[in-house]
């Protein structure tokens, strides 16, 4: 016996594809790797930082502050006043309180600027304190 016409186009309908699940799936990866990216930080300006025999790379470091050879202080690509560094690192300290800070002084900064950043840093609760210096290798 024969099939009626009307099931022969209704096979027709059932042959497409469906593309729902494919882009679920990659909606789902693209949320995974935005998450589990890790995003670089930087200061906002680049130092010349002196070279040490020492240097050990630091694997989370969250709070950069810059020095620069003027004697500028830059926190997240901004300048900031040295009575405002506390400020900052507090509110950085807020939002992570696992973070570390780590001074990148240039090597033309003077050590009063150093001295009183890391007393700010250490004075807004921050008291792994690092300065960042280049493998002299």
């Amino acid at each position: 016996m024969r099939a009626p016409l009307g099931n022969l186009f209704q096979e027709d309908d059932a042959e497409e594809i469906n593309m729902t699940p494919m882009l679920d799936v990659v909606f789902i990866m693209l949320i995974f790797f935005i998450v589990t990216a890790s995003f670089v930080k930087e200061a906002g300006i680049d130092v010349n930082r002196p070279e040490a025999a020492t240097a050990v790379k630091k694997e989370r470091a969250n709070i950069l502050v810059a020095i620069s050879d003027k004697g500028e202080i830059w926190i997240n690509k901004r300048q900031t006043d040295v009575r405002a560094v506390q400020a900052n690192i507090e509110r950085l300290k807020a939002e992570n309180p696992q973070g570390s800070v780590v001074i990148q002084a240039d090597k033309k900064a003077t050590t009063d600027m150093l001295i009183k950043v890391m007393d700010a840093s250490r004075a807004a609760g921050a008291f792994d304190v690092s300065i960042a210096a280049q493998d002299a290798s």
